[in-house]
């Protein structure tokens, strides 16, 4: 099987888990923090962790789409500068993962149930620092005049299409 290439990110990132940690090993090659699900709110020395890399390199949040991961989410928010965060949201996938016997309380799938290219995608869209040369991913300012010409703003049904780009997108 020949080697898929991985995205390096400027960002370490930071997922709920040793299972969305392996999961995104496949994906991308830049460093892993995994919170340890809710420990991380009385683990004074991985809040310093994060807060170190995040000085230094700026972090990256992925956690599930349930309700553990906004609160992991809002906790960071608390803790971090916000200006050294980003967040990469995940489609809202109903299912179950592989390794479980049934699906999490909420029906949803996690970080670690998604498949690789829907992981690219979910971090090529929120901004991350894709970092070497043979990056093709590039970036410009979003302006008033775009979401007007999308039909987002301005028009009639414009409230229908941003709702429809959020659902299309996995966005809450």
């Amino acid at each position: 099987m020949a080697d898929v290439e991985k995205l390096s990110l400027k960002e370490a990132v930071i997922v709920e888990g040793k299972y969305d940690k392996i999961q995104l090993q496949n994906v991308i090659s830049s460093p892993i923090i995994t919170l340890n699900g809710f420990r991380v709110f009385k683990d004074k020395e991985a809040q310093h962790l994060i807060r170190s890399v995040a000085e230094v390199r700026g972090i990256l949040v992925m956690t599930d789409v349930d309700s553990a991961g906004f609160v992991l989410r809002n906790f960071l928010n608390g803790i971090v500068d916000k200006s050294r965060i980003k967040h990469c949201y995940i489609p809202t996938i109903m299912g179950k993962e592989k390794r479980k016997d049934s699906p999490s309380k909420e029906g949803k799938l996690g970080v670690e149930g998604i498949d690789r290219q829907t992981l690219v995608n979910a971090i090529l869209k929120s901004g991350a620092t894709i970092v070497g040369q043979d990056s093709k991913v590039t970036s410009r300012e979003i302006t008033k005049l775009d979401f007007f010409e999308l039909g987002l703003c301005g028009r009639d049904n414009s409230a229908v299409r941003r709702q429809q780009v959020l659902t299309h997108l996995g966005l809450p």
